[in-house]
C-alpha cells in the first residue's frame, strides 16, 4: 500500500511480543502524541483482563470489544495506537485501518521464536494459554502474516534495541513530511 503523505497517526500492528506496546509509548513520548495499547482500552473498560474475557466470553466476543476499541480511538490525532496481535485478522478492523486518512501503518516483525521468548519473560505470561500451544501459535502467527504485511512500513525488530525502531519510524515519518513538501497537490491520500 502507498505510504500517505500527510501522517496524523500511526498505527502499530504484529503478533503478541513484536514490542508494539513499548514501542508505541516511547514513540508517543517522542512524537509529544498521544499513546493508545487497544488491549489495555479494552481491559479498562471492561473491568477485566483479556484472559478473562476470553475464559468467560470466548474470542468472537473479544474480537467485537477489539474492533469497537480501536474504531472509537482510530480517528485520533497526534496518536500512535497499538493494536492486539489479532486485531488485523477481523476484516472489519482491517477495512476501517484501510479507510482512515493520514495514517501510517507499521508492521512489527520478528521471528516467532523471538516474540514468544520476550512474552515468556513479561510478567503474566502465565495467562497467556495460548503461548503453551506452539502448532496453534503457530498457525496463527502465519494466518496473520499477510494481513501484517500489507503495513506502509516494515521493520524487523529482532536485533534492534526500542529506540531504534523507534529512530526508524521516526525517520519513515521525516521522509513521508519531505515528500509532502515535495508534492503538495498529492497531501491526504487515503491508505487502502
Amino acid at each position: 500500500m502507498p505510504r500517505p503523505l500527510t501522517i496524523r497517526r500511526i498505527v502499530l500492528t504484529g503478533f503478541m511480543g513484536a514490542g508494539k506496546s513499548t514501542i508505541g509509548a516511547l514513540l508517543a513520548q517522542s512524537l509529544g502524541w498521544e499513546f493508545i495499547d487497544s488491549d489495555a482500552a479494552i481491559e479498562s473498560s471492561a473491568g477485566r483482563s483479556i484472559a478473562q474475557i476470553f475464559a468467560e466470553h470466548g474470542e468472537t466476543a473479544f474480537r467485537a470489544m477489539e474492533a469497537d476499541a480501536i474504531r472509537n480511538h482510530a480517528a485520533g490525532e497526534h496518536l500512535v495506537l497499538a493494536l492486539g496481535g489479532g486485531a488485523i485478522e477481523n476484516a472489519v478492523t482491517r477495512n476501517m485501518l484501510g479507510g482512515l486518512n493520514e495514517t501510517m501503518v507499521v508492521f512489527l516483525d520478528a521471528p516467532l521464536e523471538v516474540m514468544v521468548a520476550r512474552c515468556l519473560a513479561q510478567p503474566g505470561a502465565a495467562e497467556r494459554p495460548v503461548l503453551a500451544d506452539r502448532e496453534r501459535l503457530l498457525q496463527r502467527f502465519s494466518a496473520r502474516l499477510p494481513h501484517y504485511r500489507r503495513a506502509h512500513l516494515t521493520i524487523a525488530t529482532a536485533d534492534l534495541a526500542p529506540s531504534t525502531v523507534v529512530e526508524r519510524i521516526l525517520s519513515a515519518l521525516s521522509e513521508a513530511k519531505t515528500s509532502a513538501a515535495a508534492r503538495p497537490e498529492e497531501r491526504g491520500i487515503p491508505i487502502r
